[in-house]
């Protein structure tokens, strides 16, 4: 058991420079791949993940932007449509003014036809009378000397 433990030692003694060189090894990967690489991923990662916050707030800004535009068009609408009811409702009211200015100014007209019709059968009322009294004389003379014996 003596000989096992003397090459077992031994075998310990000749691993001790490759141990040494593999601890060395290992130290050398961390500093020169590992530690680099590391810093150049987290380097990445930041910048990635503010190029996408970046873009989320961009995003964000275009929706609020989309949201007010939104908002300036429906008022504007809202707006269009009021003033268009304000116009509907001027032109009606100027319509119904005409319309009774019109009625009015008929209504003169009828007035002053149905007077001046009374008068004209007021004058030929007039007329006729005045010739119907012209009249009545030439019948009752026409018809008098003829019953009496009288010449014509």
């Amino acid at each position: 058991m003596q000989e096992i433990i003397e090459q077992v030692g031994k075998l310990l003694l000749g691993s001790l420079p490759t141990l040494i060189l593999f601890i060395l090894l290992v130290i050398a990967y961390q500093i020169l791949v590992q530690g680099p690489l590391s810093r150049t991923l987290r380097e990445r990662r930041a910048r990635t993940s503010g190029a996408v916050d970046e873009a989320n707030k961009a995003i964000a800004a275009a929706e609020e932007r989309t949201a007010e535009y939104g908002n300036k068009l429906r008022q504007a609408r809202a707006e269009v449509f009021r003033v268009r009811e304000q116009r509907l409702k001027q032109w009606a009211l100027e319509r119904d003014s005409a319309l009774e200015t019109a009625r009015q100014a008929a209504t003169v007209r009828v007035l002053e036809a149905k007077v001046g019709l009374e008068n004209e059968a007021v004058a030929a009322r007039t007329t006729l009378l005045a010739g119907a009294d012209q009249l009545a004389e030439q019948v009752v003379r026409a018809v008098m000397p003829a019953t009496a014996g009288g010449t014509r």
